[in-house]
């Protein structure tokens, strides 16, 4: 996963994809037994989400980091998929990496999330997965969603870390001790809380379909199934 912004938004964890970053995060979901289920429960709820999104038929995979969703995405024989990411990197190890034959059903581009080079309303679903809550700041945020709300024609699947769980919590409590912060430097991970989430997708235009919680009040990881609205 990647996504490199327009040149006024700066983002300091973009620039980190070379290729043995994502061949390394190619391999990581699938590394010990705890990160093969976590890869089994994202996909379990990646395909309920595709569901409540009416099986979209063309699909905007972005970032599409190293491919890890394109065999859920390509379930639907019928299913056109381009697959997008800021890095060439990352698009270069998707294509090595995964099935030759599915690598044919797979139309990939390089491109911003800020700045999608589609036309309007261009694609039926855009499916982004672990990319918002990389993004800290609300007019950065607004910038993206409303990006992909002139780019697709129905819906948008996104995922972020949201508040009102326990590790939502413990990650308060340890940002709390500012020394503990400053040791860690730069963060870009932020966890937003539910209500402002979802005030920014209504006013990105659109509406909320369904929303799915990885471990329900455990986890802060949250899928949300969006319908785009004509505001």
């Amino acid at each position: 996963m990647s996504t490199t912004p327009p040149q006024d938004v700066n983002l300091a964890f973009s620039d980190k994809y070379g290729r043995e970053h994502a061949r390394a995060y190619f391999h990581k979901h699938h590394d010990g037994l705890s990160r093969r289920l976590s890869h089994w429960r994202d996909v379990h709820i990646a395909r309920r989400a595709l569901a409540r999104a009416g099986e979209p038929q063309l699909v905007l995979d972005l970032p599409c980091g190293a491919g890890r969703f394109w065999p859920l995405l390509a379930e639907r024989a019928e299913r056109d998929i381009i697959a997008a990411d800021n890095s060439p990197d990352m698009l270069a190890v998707a294509r090595s990496m995964q099935p030759p034959a599915l690598v044919e059903r797979v139309r990939t581009m390089q491109t911003s999330a800020f700045d999608i080079d589609l036309p309007p309303a261009s694609v039926d679903c855009i499916f982004c997965m672990r990319l918002l809550h990389h993004i800290g700041d609300a007019a950065h945020r607004m910038r993206m969603l409303r990006e992909f709300h002139r780019v697709t024609r129905e819906s948008l699947i996104v995922s972020l870390w949201v508040d009102g769980n326990f590790k939502a919590w413990r990650r308060k409590r340890l940002e709390s001790d500012r020394a503990r912060r400053e040791r860690r430097g730069y963060q870009n991970r932020f966890v937003l809380p539910v209500a402002t989430a979802e005030r920014e997708f209504v006013d990105a235009g659109f509406d909320i379909v369904d929303k799915i919680d990885f471990l329900p009040r455990y986890a802060m990881w949250r899928t949300y199934v969006l319908r785009k609205t004509s505001r």
